[in-house]
């Protein structure tokens, strides 16, 4: 592959800088529709490319993986997740995995926070009211929330957006604590100012707001389940910025409306596009269409990331943000 441009093949539209830059540099097959891939065209561009670039949208499992073609080489994902990717299949192949970490960081942990300050003060709600003509003017005790300042907040997923969200809590007056797979380093909780809680059960029912910043595994489904979010004390609130499938959306749904949950803050859902529909009912729910890393800044930022992993794989070289299978 040294010595002819590799067969790209992208599977969404990316931004205009980066598909030129990546038309200069490969053979490349662009996706001018911007319509996510079926099954079968998926399957033909395993077949006939060198390099595939997908995304979050596209289901790469091992059924898929097992028809891919001889000279299908690397996966250089656009984003830093890589749950819907078959990680082990693409070991045995063979195949090379990259993604694009680090450059999400910050727009994700702005998201996040903007979500914790939405959801206590009722803005969605607000903004609905403001748009139906529903406002007849100021009264002491309407559309009351609640402060952030003061209250618990924990992180669930103490990684580099778990970090970040942390540092923007604590300029807000919120007491952060934490539940990670590991504890940080000492220096890092002080920096932090962070309390780590080796047990996710007994976070749970002394938190008054819970951010989900843990990557979707195996291990994390549904991590969140009925019987944890049952800890949650009924004051609480609950914000996912990471990924649906953490989190039972059912039985979310259900303290919800019942009233055994304060509000959620939503950006990501289990099983999307399609969010359940008595979500949308709810008044005490900020939903917003999975745009956590949705900045003309990040999204250049992957694209450059994937075209650091395509070159420095095309020269012969490993590239920078190889992802591993647990273990291997």
């Amino acid at each position: 592959m040294v010595n002819k441009k590799p067969r790209v093949v992208i599977t969404r539209k990316l931004p205009d800088a980066i598909e030129t830059r990546m038309m200069e540099l490969f053979d490349v097959k662009l996706n001018l529709d911007d319509v996510a891939m079926s099954k079968a065209e998926l399957i033909e561009a395993l077949k006939t490319a060198d390099v595939l670039v997908p995304t979050v949208t596209d289901r790469i499992d091992a059924g898929i993986l097992a028809q891919a073609g001889p000279d299908l080489r690397l996966i250089a994902n656009y984003g830093t997740g890589v749950d819907h990717i078959d990680l082990a299949s693409a070991r045995q192949r063979n195949i090379i995995v990259t993604n694009t970490p680090d450059v999400l960081t910050e727009d994700t942990a702005d998201l996040t926070m903007a979500l914790i300050l939405s959801v206590p003060r009722r803005l969605s709600e607000g903004v609905r009211i403001m748009r139906s003509d529903g406002w007849n003017g100021w009264s002491p005790t309407w559309m009351l929330g609640h402060r952030i300042f003061g209250k618990r907040l924990g992180i669930v997923g103490m990684g580099r957006i778990g970090q970040a969200v942390a540092r923007r809590a604590r300029g807000f007056g919120l007491s952060v604590h934490y539940h990670n797979r590991n504890q940080l380093h000492e220096d890092i909780e002080n920096e932090l100012e962070a309390t780590y809680w080796e047990s996710l059960d007994q976070m749970m029912a002394r938190m008054d707001i819970i951010s989900i910043n843990c990557p979707h595994t195996p291990a994390t489904y549904h991590l969140l389940s009925a019987r944890r979010l049952k800890m949650l004390q009924p004051h609480a609130y609950l914000v996912n910025t990471a990924r649906g499938e953490i989190v039972d959306e059912n039985a979310l749904t259900r303290m919800l409306r019942n009233g055994e949950l304060a509000g959620a803050g939503l950006d990501v859902f289990e099983h999307e596009p399609a969010v359940n529909p008595k979500l949308l009912e709810l008044d005490n729910v900020v939903l917003l269409p999975h745009m956590g890393s949705a900045t003309v800044e990040g999204r250049i930022d992957m694209g450059e990331k994937v075209l650091i992993n395509i070159k420095t794989f095309a020269d012969g070289h490993r590239p920078p943000d190889r992802v591993f299978v647990d273990g291997a």
